[in-house]
C-alpha cells in the first residue's frame, strides 16, 4: 500500500507577518521591494493576500509607523497606576516607550527616513503617525483644560497637539543623530521637550524654554 504524503499546511498569512518580512527585506537588501508582485513571490504568498492588508507598499510604510505608536500606547498602559500619573508624566512615558520602539529597529527607521533625497518624500509616511499623536496630545491638554475654572487659563488644543507633533519630529531628528551611549542624550532632550511642552501651556513657560534653549545651543557647540 502506497504510503500517503504528508500535506504542508500553508503558513497563514498576516498583516504583523507582511510587516515583518517587508522590514527584512528591506534591510537584507537595503532597498524596497520593485513590486508586489515579487515580493509576493518571495515570500510564498499571492498578490491578493497582500491586498488584502496593503494597498501599496506605500500603505505598508505607513501601517508600519502606525504599529510602533499603538505597540507604545499598548505597553504605557500596561504600566501599573499609569492611569494615575500626571498629564506630562503620561507624554513623557509615552515618548521614552516609542523612542525604545524606535530604537529596537534602528536600522530599518534610519533607511525608511533616509530613502530618498527628498525629504517630504520620507516624511510622508508619517502620516499616520502625526495624526495619532495630534491626537493623543490633544486629549491630554482637553483634560487639562477640564481641570481649569476659568476659560480664559484654557489653552486652545489644536495649537498644542500640533506643537506637540512639531516637537515629536525635532526629536526623531535629534534621535537619528544622536551617538551617546543608549542614546542618553536623546532621553534628556525628551525630557527637556515634554517639560517645555507643558510649561508654555501651563504656568511658567520662560524657565523651561531657556532651559531646553540651553542645553540644544550646548549640544550644537559640542
Amino acid at each position: 500500500m502506497a504510503e500517503k504524503k504528508a500535506v504542508t499546511k500553508k503558513k497563514a498569512v498576516t498583516r504583523e507577518g507582511i510587516i515583518s518580512d517587508y522590514m527584512n527585506q528591506v534591510l537584507e537588501s537595503e532597498r524596497t521591494p520593485k513590486s508586489v508582485y515579487k515580493f509576493a513571490k518571495e515570500h510564498s504568498i499571492t498578490e491578493t493576500e497582500f491586498y488584502k492588508f496593503f494597498g501599496s507598499f506605500e500603505g505598508l510604510q505607513k501601517e508600519i509607523w502606525n504599529t510602533f505608536f499603538d505597540h507604545a500606547m499598548s505597553m504605557v498602559h500596561k504600566i501599573e497606576n499609569y492611569n494615575s500619573y500626571s498629564n506630562k508624566d503620561k507624554m513623557l512615558t509615552f515618548f521614552y516607550t516609542f523612542f525604545e520602539l524606535l530604537t529596537a529597529n534602528r536600522s530599518y527607521v534610519l533607511f525608511a527616513l533616509k530613502e530618498h533625497q527628498d525629504i517630504m518624500k520620507n516624511l510622508g509616511q508619517l502620516k499616520g503617525l502625526r495624526k495619532h499623536i495630534k491626537e493623543f496630545s490633544g486629549e491630554l491638554i482637553e483634560e487639562t483644560n477640564d481641570q481649569k475654572s476659568f476659560k480664559l487659563l484654557k489653552q486652545p488644543v489644536s495649537v498644542f497637539s500640533e506643537g506637540t507633533w512639531l516637537q515629536t519630529l525635532f526629536i526623531l531628528k535629534y534621535w537619528m543623530e544622536d551617538t551617546s551611549p543608549s542614546f542618553e542624550k536623546t532621553d534628556v532632550v525628551i525630557e527637556k521637550s515634554v517639560r517645555a511642552i507643558f510649561d508654555v501651556f501651563e504656568t511658567t513657560p520662560l524657565e523651561s524654554v531657556l532651559d531646553f534653549g540651553k542645553f540644544l545651543w550646548k549640544e550644537k557647540m559640542n
